[in-house]
């Protein structure tokens, strides 16, 4: 860049805010002369032409109280011209501006402006990752949830694990698809500390000590009739004899190193009993999740599928909440708070977003939504159909989820989510 020193008239309006030996381009003519109100004795001036290279701009060699004086004297460097207004398209009414005060779209004219003013934030530290783990060697996919696995417990597993923390998702919940052979009436190889989920906890925790660990706390995995509870001969669940059996799986599941124990039973008194159980045996440590308003919804088809695990005959409508129930959910929230829970968990999630609410306004406790498995494969067939964008539907449903008021998300779509969040293909 080169610069001239010359001799003029001049008669330059002002021009404030302009910082004359920052300033990154310049036009390569001379400054152009303007009228002004008043006028200006002859001056010397500061034309600067600006190269025609992008590299960095040559500073003048002035001084700070230089470069003030010349501005006062009205020796101004010109600044890129004001840009033209942008023509509107033929046809366009020509009228006066309408009287408005309030212009929310102000707001939202830019990325920057947008991104400033966004209320809701969505990061892979909000996700919990469900992971179906078997006893077997190999992965097997799901047919009703596309990209999901049943993961080998010592294989598959870790190395999924692996991938979510590559993403910063640190939390995982396990459910695990047990041999029929040790199904029974009681679901008494829920609390077998060398089964499934305690061995595969224990796993974990040696490779990933940080890692955060939620366990389901529920018999149906492990139950012959495929029932959350003991089922008695004429078909009803019964609850307190259940609640003791909980007891002892999420005090098994503690001794593994769980992190969160998360009883999704909906059995009546179940978060006091297990938290008297835990600290009992001294894991006060242990937080509770406690599935407060889990609906007997329609949403949880693939997941059973996952786990074959449907209920061998009738439904769980006695346990868990009719879909129609708004006010209801305030009941399990303040029971749940009473007995100790940590957490509290609406399910499903986005045709739930109400309740997700209600419970966000009514409780200072950490709020958990889980976006179940027919929400996940709602989405996957949507996207292969190439009816919806896969991956936008995904992230807005997710934020939707959190600006509905949940803390933390438990999606099968925790990894992918992570890595477009990261941006990473």
């Amino acid at each position: 860049m080169a610069s001239t020193i010359v001799n003029m008239p001049l008669n330059v309006g002002t021009i404030k805010g302009l910082d004359c030996l920052s300033h990154g381009k310049f036009n390569a003519n001379a400054l152009p002369i303007r009228p002004s109100v008043s006028s200006l004795p002859h001056r010397r001036m500061v034309v600067v032409k600006a190269s025609t290279n992008d590299g960095p701009i040559k500073k003048l060699g002035m001084s700070d109280a230089e470069c003030e004086a010349a501005v006062v004297a009205g020796n101004i460097p010109e600044a890129p011209p004001v840009p033209p207004i942008p023509a509107s398209p033929a046809g366009t009414p020509v009228g006066t501006s309408v009287d408005i005060r309030s212009r929310p779209r102000r707001n939202r004219r830019s990325p920057v402006l947008r991104s400033a003013f966004q209320e809701t934030s969505l990061s892979p530290a909000n996700f919990v990752y469900p992971l179906f783990i078997h006893e077997g060697e190999e992965d097997t996919p799901i047919g009703a949830m596309p990209g999901c696995y049943r993961l080998g417990w010592r294989h598959g597993l870790v190395e999924e694990v692996a991938k979510a923390r590559d993403v910063g998702v640190n939390s995982i919940v396990l459910f695990p698809k047990v041999p029929d052979a040790l199904k029974s009436p009681t679901g008494d190889e829920a609390y077998n500390d060398n089964g499934l989920v305690p061995r595969t906890i224990r796993l974990l925790k040696d490779k990933y000590p940080d890692l955060i660990i939620y366990t389901d706390v529920a018999l149906d995995p492990y139950s012959s009739d495929g029932h959350d509870g003991i089922v008695r001969e004429d078909g009803v669940i019964m609850n307190d004899e259940t609640v003791h059996q909980l007891c002892k799986q999420a005090v098994s599941q503690a001794r593994a190193g769980a992190d969160v124990v998360s009883p999704s039973d909906m059995m009546d008194g179940r978060v006091g009993a297990i938290r008297s159980a835990l600290d009992a045996e001294g894991f006060q440590h242990v937080s509770i999740m406690s599935y407060t308003a889990k609906y007997a919804s329609s949403f949880y088809g693939p997941f059973r599928e996952a786990l074959d695990s449907n209920p061998r005959f009738g439904d769980k409508k006695t346990y868990q909440m009719n879909p129609a129930n708004y006010r209801e959910a305030l009941i399990e929230l303040r029971t749940d708070e009473s007995e100790g829970a940590d957490i509290l968990l609406v399910k499903p999630g986005l045709p739930y977003l109400d309740v997700v609410r209600l419970l966000r306004d009514n409780s200072p406790l950490p709020i958990a939504a889980y976006q179940v498995s027919g929400e996940y494969s709602m989405i996957k067939a949507g996207g292969v159909l190439k009816m919806i964008d896969e991956q936008k539907v995904m992230l807005e449903s997710l934020m939707c989820l959190r600006r509905a008021g949940a803390d933390i998300i438990l999606t099968y779509f925790a990894l992918q989510a992570a890595r477009c969040l990261c941006g990473e293909k």
